[in-house]
């Protein structure tokens, strides 16, 4: 459904999708003119270059970069730094690496770019005359305001992006509209600034003396793309054919207000009113004096919806990470009928905690801005890296993948090297957040190996006799008419050794009947299936649960359900459940096993890889409990802890009795 275009979608598309690319017109061409002193500064060679800088990074970086060939590189429709590593990890083991910081990158970005365009858009109000003496002389109420209306975003992501998207479609479609007519106002003054759509001025303006910031200018100019990586990040919640019918109005829309903007620069240059007025905004300035009031409660607004970009492209990038075994496993909510649109709580209130603490340390929207977009030039070079792989590997383009790589890399290698100039003015928060998020998968990356490495499978098939021979044990108390063990992933007909060990040898623990039981979750919503293999046993069970990913994971109440099929089939005898306050019932009791795996007091291991394997199992005792994700709330469940390996026998002496 979310491949085929509608209008609805196309709605839900530029509402949940464009927010953050779209508000770029409010500070681009002011960052570019106040890096080079202001409009005084400035003759208009100098802003035809600047617009075809603009117009240019835009067509390269986003349109052609991401909208063209990136988003041709998704995994079952979803997009991502994450989901184009998925596709491409397997012909370079170090690209994990690359992978995990990118990753970071956008999620540490997703930190602070609701805190900048909100609190910018807060402090915009102030151009408005009532609301600037309400606001005063401080930073109190727009801190105030700010952090009311973060609360409020986060607040409401629970309802799904298609919601969210069909409330924002409305006012984005407005405001694309707004940006491109209000351009097309000057341009009509002013035909010949469609000079810059010729790449020749932009790059003349790069070795221009009247360009006093140099290569550096390219830090402002790399602010009209960012917002690209979500973009590709969000494809898997509207599909990446209505991105293809969305972009070109709203990449238009954006060109028409920047062209607007110069047009509007140039016949100004020589006004000395505007020579005096500190941070001049050409964006708001080019209004009729009327309008502005209008202009900046609907900026504002899009500022709030450009956040819900980075907060969706969160959720989907986390789901990508958990899947490839680089975060903790997490609850995820799906509140629509397509897989793409979720909605993880556990991100969303770390999200809304950084945020409201990036607020409160910066304190006002300028400080916030310098802070901008470092991140998102290392997440660029890195889908760049990433992008060769697929052409060349997956693709089989060996020749078209080269240019791809060197153009791009080295676009975004100035860019990057351009946007460095931010670090010290606050680029380093997003950097210790950037830096934080890497280390943490590399944690949890690391004690996956470590883990699978001390992993012992045994083959089933060979364990069902003593399985089987224990069951049919009178001698032995019975410890459950059912006895449950979950596994993390199935693997044939091998299965953990400590399963096997803790039902034989851990007090063995008598049962009617064995349940091995792994869970696969769809792509569909709603489908519900099950398969079994008795391995010639009428007590040995090992069974794969399929759910839809909108299904809960009650596998209690389902594994109950197949215990009444297969009675009834009679490939299991009838359980006798005498003692209940309800009548006596076939269906026996159950017990839900749960084994965690603990680092044994003496190991063997080295001191690093040590560090991180606690870590990991600190990390996942604040992560979320089994027993919430599995639906076990209501069942019997038992906790057992094992080594995860039995370390070398140390030299003891031989004790003699006295």
């Amino acid at each position: 459904m979310k491949n085929k275009f509608s209008f609805g979608m196309f709605l839900i598309t530029i509402g949940i999708v464009y927010g953050d690319i779209g508000t770029s017109p409010m500070y681009v061409m002011k960052s570019i003119l106040e890096g080079n002193g202001g409009i005084s500064q400035v003759d208009p060679n100098f802003v035809i270059g600047a617009l075809s800088l603009v117009i240019w990074t835009v067509t390269l970086l986003t349109t052609t970069k991401y909208v063209l060939i990136a988003m041709k590189a998704d995994n079952h429709g979803e997009g991502g730094t994450f989901s184009l590593f998925s596709l491409v990890k397997k012909y370079n083991k170090y690209l994990v690496f690359l992978a995990m910081l990118g990753g970071s990158a956008i999620l540490a970005d997703g930190i602070l770019t609701p805190a900048v365009t909100i609190t910018t858009a807060v402090e915009g109000l102030r151009s408005i005359e009532p609301i600037n003496n309400f606001l005063g002389t401080g930073q109190l109420k727009v801190v105030l305001i700010t952090l009311m209306i973060i609360s409020a975003l986060f607040s409401i992501q629970h309802s799904g992006t298609s919601k969210i998207g069909q409330g924002f479609g409305p006012v984005m479609l407005l405001w694309f509209s707004f940006l491109g007519i209000t351009g097309i106002t000057h341009i009509v003054q002013m035909p010949w600034i469609l000079k810059a759509f010729n790449p020749v001025y932009a790059i003349q303006l790069l070795f221009s003396p009247a360009n006093k910031a140099g290569f550096m200018i390219l830090g402002s100019v790399f602010l009209a793309t960012t917002g690209a990586e979500a973009l590709y990040a969000d494809m898997g919640h509207v599909g990446r054919h209505n991105v293809y019918f969305s972009w070109p109005f709203v990449k238009s829309c954006l060109i028409l207000n920047y062209l607007g903007q110069g047009a509007w620069i140039i016949s100004n240059i020589d006004n000395a009113a505007l020579h005096a007025i500190h941070e001049m905004n050409p964006f708001y300035m080019m209004l009729p004096e009327m309008m502005r009031p209008f202009a900046v409660i609907l900026s504002a607004i899009a500022a709030v919806i450009a956040s819900q970009a980075l907060i969706t492209g969160s959720f989907t990038i986390v789901s990508e990470a958990i899947a490839l075994h680089l975060l903790p496993h997490l609850e995820i909510q799906y509140p629509a009928d397509t897989k793409g649109q979720l909605y993880i709580g556990t991100v969303n209130k770390i999200l809304w905690i950084g945020c409201m603490l990036v607020v409160l340390y910066f304190r006002s929207g300028a400080r916030l801005e310098a802070a901008y977009g470092l991140a998102i030039t290392i997440t660029m070079l890195i889908d760049t890296v990433l992008i060769f792989y697929f052409l060349r590997y997956v693709k089989g383009q060996k020749l078209l993948c080269w240019p791809v790589l060197l153009a791009f890399g080295a676009i975004e290698t100035v860019f990057f090297i351009s946007s460095l100039g931010k670090f010290t003015h606050g680029g380093y928060v997003t950097m210790i957040i950037t830096l934080v998020l890497f280390l943490l998968m590399i944690i949890w990356h690391r004690g996956t190996q470590l883990e699978r490495s001390f992993l012992t499978r045994l083959d089933l098939d060979q364990h069902t006799a003593k399985l089987s021979a224990l069951s049919e044990d009178e001698s032995m108390p019975l410890f459950s008419h059912n006895l449950v063990y979950l596994e993390s992933y199935r693997e044939g007909d091998f299965i953990d050794r400590d399963i096997v060990y803790s039902i034989l040898d851990k007090d063995p623990k008598r049962a009617q009947a064995y349940w091995f039981v792994s869970v696969n979750v769809l792509n569909t919503p709603d489908e519900l299936y099950y398969t079994v293999d008795t391995y010639g046993t009428d007590n040995v069970f090992r069974v794969q649960l399929n759910l839809g990913f909108k299904c809960d994971q009650r596998i209690n109440i389902y594994l109950r359900q197949i215990v009444q099929e297969l009675q009834e089939s009679g490939e299991l005898p009838l359980q006798h459940k005498q003692y209940s306050i309800y009548a006596p019932s076939s269906v026996g009791t159950f017990k839900f096993c749960i084994i965690n795996k603990v680092i044994p007091h003496k190991s063997d291991l080295g001191t690093f890889d040590n560090f991180v394997l606690r870590c990991k199992y600190t990390i996942r005792r604040f992560a979320g409990s089994k027993i919430k994700w599995y639906g076990l709330d209501t069942a019997s469940v038992i906790t057992e802890t094992v080594p995860l390996f039995l370390p070398a026998a140390a030299r003891v002496p031989r004790i003699r009795r006295a």
